[in-house]
């Protein structure tokens, strides 16, 4: 474990000194929280950047982060799966990690990234995307616009119905 804790330690410093400048991060902390949020969203390693890319530019504008991983770490504690899905009424759970409640970034990390997903953290992709939804293939579809977004979340709802039995 300390081995461990040490090499994040020093990656994590190796990342924060090799970040993009202007990011909406003020610490290591900062940035170690994000790729929380990052490691939890995709598990698609080329998307990272991307979804980083999302959260800072929502970040920037004081949007919040409305991530549904957050939201299940609020709920489970981060202790277990939550064992269904995520609904609507989830989003309104009283915790400082719900990011469909709270701007910013929750107080501590939801999970222990890896060094991909901490590198999307301080190196994201510059984009003017604010949305994303997963479009069934295992990775998301972007959007810049709400109206693009809520077209992609139609698409997401329709696989979801052809793959539910």
């Amino acid at each position: 474990l300390k081995r461990m804790s040490d090499a994040l330690d020093q990656g994590l410093a190796r990342a924060w000194a090799a970040r993009q400048p202007d990011l909406p991060l003020s610490s290591p902390f900062d940035a170690l929280i994000l790729a929380s949020i990052i490691e939890k969203e995709t598990g698609v390693a080329s998307e990272r950047a991307r979804v980083a890319g999302v959260f800072i530019n929502r970040l920037k504008i004081g949007m919040p982060l409305q991530s549904d991983p957050t939201v299940i770490y609020a709920l489970t504690e981060g202790e277990k799966d939550l064992g269904r899905a995520l609904l609507r009424k989830d989003w309104e759970t009283p915790s400082p990690f719900n990011t469909y409640m709270n701007k910013g970034l929750p107080p501590a990390p939801i999970a222990h990234p890896g060094m991909d997903s901490i590198m999307a953290a301080v190196n994201p992709e510059k984009h003017d995307y604010y949305y994303f939804v997963a479009d069934g293939t295992g990775g998301h579809a972007f959007a810049k616009t709400l109206a693009e977004h809520n077209k992609n979340v139609q698409n997401w709802r329709e696989v979801q119905r052809q793959t539910t039995p």
